[in-house]
């Protein structure tokens, strides 16, 4: 499918600036059509087609009801037993508390799983991050789908789900978060995907869940919204050394580590790392800072202490605690996914810092991320990179992020919102 992205970039960099409701339709509109013209009649979305998702044609067509596709049926008519496969391979549950088997997930990422479009990165989630990602409280371990060659045991496939309530609009909804789907370079024309996605769907219908949101680089039916990727340089020597980057004849290298150079020290009053006796505050802090997305997740303390409670090399939050009342006015975060260098002689890992949720009120939002770049820096991150969503665009420009190539679309699964979203209406940072 990397194939086929080429051209959905092209078309979706002309329109991702998009002011109104009509403008994003017709943006959608055209990359729908424009997909389903570039591809053959055998390359079309046949498997998608037949899923309970907002579809190309759907597209404008006012009369459909936002809310469930499909609505559920009796648990006892869920399929009970796996899908079957090809006879050399077999489903299991891979238990993410084994330290082996995290190791063989974490094997199969990092060999097989996203890389550029060039071939010059791919993405290098540590173990830690694999456990932190795929085990939030309440997580159901039967949602870690993985698939075995049966005679050598060896792990080919993985695909997974996590539990989570999202709210779209004024409606909560107990979803599935579908992420890290991974199948063997070697196998992928084995048409492996479908089946894997169907699996960890009839296991998630077993706990009696029937909504799912998901991400991807490709575009699929229906993106909820698309989002861009910007990203900001810490280390500019060494992304230039790599690759990352490149100068045009008339920037000299000096000049354009000074451009991106920041100050040595965080500028806030009151800036400082997280703590456990800060969750409460934070929740309430965050909760009321979401209530303006459309959609968004519907935190509560024991999410926020998983996903936000700072974890070395997972996760970093810093908040601003007023030095007078003591109040906490401010939150910032972001996750670190490092990328393997495939093609370099002197750096083998380039360290990512990926914007999380972010909470500006006393604070403006210009200086609070400012900070967390320095942060950043201090930490040894080589680049800081963030989506356009919520009220990133703020800060975007002013603080010297560039623009990157891809984009990254926002899917629901039996769900259908009624029109799409711009990327300031989302709320919500999927891993």
């Amino acid at each position: 499918m990397a194939d086929n992205d080429a051209p959905a970039q092209n078309i979706t960099s002309n329109k991702s600036n998009a002011s109104s409701e009509k403008d994003i339709e017709m943006s959608i509109d055209a990359l729908a059509s424009t997909v389903q013209e570039t591809f053959s009649f055998s390359k079309r979305h046949k498997f998608w087609e037949t899923q309970p998702v907002r579809q190309f044609n759907d597209i404008g067509d006012t009369s459909l009801p936002e809310g469930p596709i499909q609505q559920p049926t009796p648990l006892s008519e869920v399929k009970q037993e796996p899908y079957i496969l090809p006879s050399a391979y077999e489903l299991v549950t891979c238990n993410m508390d084994s330290e082996e088997v995290c190791s063989e997930v974490y094997t199969l990422l990092t060999n097989n799983y996203v890389e550029n479009d060039g071939s010059m990165f791919r993405f290098n989630y540590s173990k830690e991050f694999l456990r932190w990602a795929l085990c939030p409280p309440g997580y159901f371990p039967s949602w870690h789908v993985g698939l075995r060659v049966k005679t050598s045991k060896k792990l080919v496939a993985f695909i997974s789900g996590i539990p989570a309530k999202i709210r779209i609009r004024d409606a909560v909804v107990q979803l599935a978060q579908i992420n890290f789907l991974c199948v063997h370079k070697k196998l992928r024309s084995r048409r492996l995907t479908p089946v894997m996605i169907k699996e960890v769907s009839r296991r998630v219908r077993m706990e009696n869940i029937w909504q799912a949101a998901y991400t991807a680089g490709v575009v699929l039916p229906t993106p909820i919204a698309s989002c861009q990727y910007w990203h900001r340089l810490l280390n500019t020597k060494k992304l230039l050394d790599v690759g990352y980057i490149r100068l045009d004849a008339l920037t000299s290298m000096t000049g354009y580590i000074n451009f991106n150079k920041l100050p040595e020290q965080t500028a806030t009053p009151g800036f400082r790392k997280m703590e456990p006796h800060d969750v409460a505050a934070v929740t309430r802090l965050l909760r009321e800072y979401l209530k303006q997305f459309v959609v968004a997740p519907d935190f509560d303390e024991n999410d926020v202490e998983h996903w936000l409670l700072p974890k070395e090399d997972v996760v970093d939050s810093y908040l601003v605690e007023s030095p007078e009342s003591h109040e906490i006015t401010d939150f910032c975060s972001f996750y670190s996914v490092p990328s393997l260098i495939l093609d370099s002689q002197t750096h083998s890992v380039l360290k990512v810092a990926y914007s999380y949720y972010n909470v500006s009120t006393k604070t403006p939002l210009l200086q609070l991320m400012n900070d967390a770049l320095i942060v950043a820096k201090k930490k040894d991150f080589d680049v800081f990179n963030a989506l356009d969503v919520m009220q990133n665009e703020i800060f975007l420009q002013k603080l010297k992020f560039n623009p990157g190539d891809g984009k990254l679309r926002y899917y629901l699964y039996n769900y259908r919102v009624k029109h799409i979203l711009r990327s300031s209406e989302l709320g919500l940072v999927l891993l």
